[in-house]
């Protein structure tokens, strides 16, 4: 990797993309893009448009397996990522997953204030678990997640543990006789070289287009302690085989 350390220690403070669907009858397992900030020296935020498209099909009773691929705009990041959610109890779900994402240099050059002359991507991969407790109060869906994170990163950099919390709340509107479900969630990070240093806050809907076939426009804002904000604007569909 041709990637000098000292611009990778100064620039690529890691940020993340989360597509956290809350979608069919309960809030659910959410998948996670990591994508790198930079120290805001007057740029102002980032706005990155994406896409991105999840597959999900059941394994055993109480197994699924999801695959997820979506793509970062502006920064031209491609993730590809794989959950296995298994519901342990009436509320409780626990999610292993892998996932891995590439930055090109082009992306990479968009980010720094100035441009950093990288010539080489930035490649990642993560080993996630969560626990993710889902209940109803009325018609309100909510749910509460923590997710512990192992980031492998590449030569000279070390590798990382992260700790993710998320609460979310989601709640059915019947709408010309369909179900549309409004949702928003607030979620923290924590690693232990750097404290609380990031936060995230996240809206969008979840709309049917037909039994097996979800679509999900939203709207994510992300700060981090010393980086820029990044502006999300998200377009997903969620098909599932059940």
């Amino acid at each position: 990797m041709t990637i000098r350390t000292s611009l990778i220690t100064r620039y690529l403070v890691p940020g993340v993309l989360t597509l956290s669907l809350i979608a069919l009858a309960r809030p659910c397992a959410a998948q996670d893009v990591d994508a790198p900030t930079v120290p805001d020296l007057g740029r102002g935020s980032i706005f990155a448009p994406s896409a991105w498209l999840v597959a999900n099909t059941p394994v055993q009773k109480q197994i699924d397996l999801k695959l997820y691929g979506f793509f970062i705009g502006g920064i031209d990041t491609p993730v590809a990522q794989v959950d296995v959610p298994i519901r342990a109890a009436k509320f409780q779900t626990l999610t292993p997953s892998y996932m891995y994402y590439s930055v090109p240099a082009s992306g990479l050059n968009k980010i720094p204030p100035q441009p950093a002359g990288f010539t080489d991507s930035y490649d990642e991969h993560q080993f996630r678990i969560d626990g993710t407790v889902a209940f109803k109060v009325r018609d309100f869906e909510i749910s509460a997640r923590n997710m512990y994170v192992r980031r492998f990163r590449p030569a000279p950099l070390d590798n990382l543990n992260r700790y993710r919390g998320r609460i979310a709340i989601a709640h059915p509107l019947s709408v010309r006789g369909s179900t549309w479900k409004p949702f928003a969630s607030y979620e923290s990070y924590y690693e232990p070289n750097a404290g609380w240093n990031r936060d995230r806050v996240w809206t969008g809907v979840t709309l049917p287009l037909n039994k097996r076939l979800l679509f999900q426009p939203s709207y994510m804002w992300e700060t981090s302690e010393g980086s820029r904000a990044f502006h999300y604007l998200l377009f997903g569909l969620i098909v599932s085989t059940k």
